[in-house]
């Protein structure tokens, strides 16, 4: 029998051109009688056809000043004649499954009828919440978070149907493919991730290396390289901005399951509880119920298994909500749980009340700036001569994504009496910027998200958001966060 290092010689040498007549015999000898080699032969198959697909172009400019096909190209030709017979004699085994698993479940958080070391081979599963890890024969890591139905059509072959993946393929498992309703992701060696919406709609996003698209609406296979992403669709593909924070990274998953075994998620919803018993609390909004909450955005699952929050993609998305019932709080906290996006928008719109005129003062807006760091802004307020801010607003120093892709916790708290604005990140004391003209802060209808579709935006989750009307203590804010962090 072939040893797979052998089977892997054969194939190099097939798609090569060089194979000689000894090996293609012996090449035949293994696909009439291995499965699992006819299996693997048709993957690599794929992927070189992609692969030339890509390239053709440049290919069949060189072939026509030649005035010829290469002698390879014309021996490679043969070859797949004849081992098609091979292949013909197998024609079901895409479908006959398998005595030895596809991949293998190696790590669930909060994922419910999926085991430990589980085989995964051919069948249809799907998870309501929570997130799992998988290994592939072939090393492939791949994580996949709820809700999602996938199932496994190879070792080498995904078929994502809903959910969300993210995937980190080593050189051995080169041509690892996931399926979507609009297309193929086939990896050349990389990290890449895949939204599969309810709708069907399907994005790649790749974070390292190269992955080929393959859809119909595509025409041609696409190459997409590190940094880039695409939509895939019947009309063609669409170019999309990065979006590292939809999507659980296999080295993420320890310590969302370590926060998990430890009671992180019961330690959260007291210090929940402990806030709604606050009086000074103005609003506590947590997207478990979005009845209350008009506006364009996607519910997701948030820190914890089954949990929601509010996803925001496209410019325009939006929450619309009702702070303060237009009162004015001489103190203000604000602090939420995101998971954003470092993008090319000047800002991140994190809460923003309606309006910025003249003469309603005190009109606060939260956002994240260009750099990534904190900005609190309220109409009319000035800093005082030789506090730090830019553009004459008050900012952070530490940037608040020095991870993209994690869950953060952000605070501010704003005290008008004593003109000071001070910033928290994950639970720790920033820095303070003082204000000359300290206005009250003044809410009343606003919105999470788009505020401006010029430059005022929104990529990523947000878990939970607390609006209190009082001055958090700094004990105060990192108790919050330590009650509260999805890591341990």
């Amino acid at each position: 029998m072939v040893m797979n290092g052998s089977l892997e010689r054969l194939f190099h040498s097939y798609l090569d051109g060089t194979l000689s007549r000894e090996g293609l015999a012996e090449l035949n000898s293994a696909l009439e009688t291995n499965p699992e080699a006819r299996r693997e032969f048709a993957e690599w198959l794929d992927l070189d056809a992609s692969l030339g697909a890509i390239a053709k172009g440049r290919a069949a400019e060189v072939e026509a000043v030649a005035g010829r096909v290469s002698p390879a190209a014309t021996w490679k030709a043969a070859l797949a004649l004849a081992a098609s017979v091979a292949l013909a004699a197998g024609a079901l085994w895409f479908w006959q499954g398998s005595t030895r698993a596809f991949a293998l479940v190696k790590a669930s958080t909060g994922a419910t009828g999926l085991s430990p070391d589980e085989g995964l081979r051919g069948e249809t599963r799907e998870i309501a919440e929570g997130t799992v890890k998988l290994r592939t024969r072939r090393g492939a890591e791949v994580v996949i978070e709820a809700p999602a139905v996938f199932r496994f059509e190879s070792p080498q072959r995904l078929r994502l149907v809903k959910g969300r993946l993210a995937a980190d393929v080593p050189p051995p498992a080169k041509g690892f493919t996931v399926v979507t309703p609009d297309g193929d992701a086939i990896d050349l060696g990389t990290r890449f991730g895949i939204d599969v919406n309810e709708n069907g709609g399907s994005e790649i996003h790749v974070f390292e290396g190269e992955v080929v698209a393959r859809a119909p609406g595509l025409g041609d296979p696409r190459s997409l390289r590190g940094g880039e992403a695409l939509a895939m669709s019947e009309g063609g593909g669409d170019a999309r901005e990065l979006r590292s924070a939809a999507f659980i990274q296999p080295d993420e998953l320890p310590s969302l399951r370590a926060a998990l075994a430890a009671g992180q998620e019961t330690r959260s919803a007291a210090a929940a509880e402990s806030l709604r018993s606050d009086p000074a609390l103005v609003s506590l909004i947590t997207f478990e119920d979005d009845a209350d909450h008009p506006g364009v955005y996607r519910l997701v699952q948030g820190r914890w298994p089954g949990s929601c929050a509010a996803e925001f993609v496209e410019v325009g998305d939006h929450l619309r909500l009702t702070l303060g019932e237009g009162r004015d709080f001489a103190q203000l906290t604000l602090a939420a749980w995101v998971r954003l996006d470092r993008l090319g928008a000047p800002y991140q719109s994190l809460l923003h009340t309606d309006g910025w005129s003249e003469d309603n003062p005190g009109q606060v807006h939260w956002m994240i700036n260009g750099d990534a760091t904190m900005r609190l802004a309220l109409r009319g307020n000035t800093l005082l001569p030789g506090a730090a801010g830019r553009h004459g607003f008050p900012d952070s120093l530490t940037p608040v994504l020095p991870e993209q892709g994690r869950w953060v916790h952000l605070t501010v708290v704003y005290d008008s009496t004593v003109g000071t604005v001070r910033f928290h990140l994950n639970g720790r004391f920033d820095s303070e910027v003082r204000q000359q003209v300290a206005h009250p802060a003044r809410l009343g209808p606003a919105q999470i998200g788009n505020w401006d579709k010029q430059d005022r935006k929104l990529s990523g989750r947000i878990d939970e958001l607390a609006v209190i009307g009082r001055a958090l203590s700094d004990a105060e804010i990192q108790e919050l966060h330590e009650a509260g962090t999805p890591y341990r």
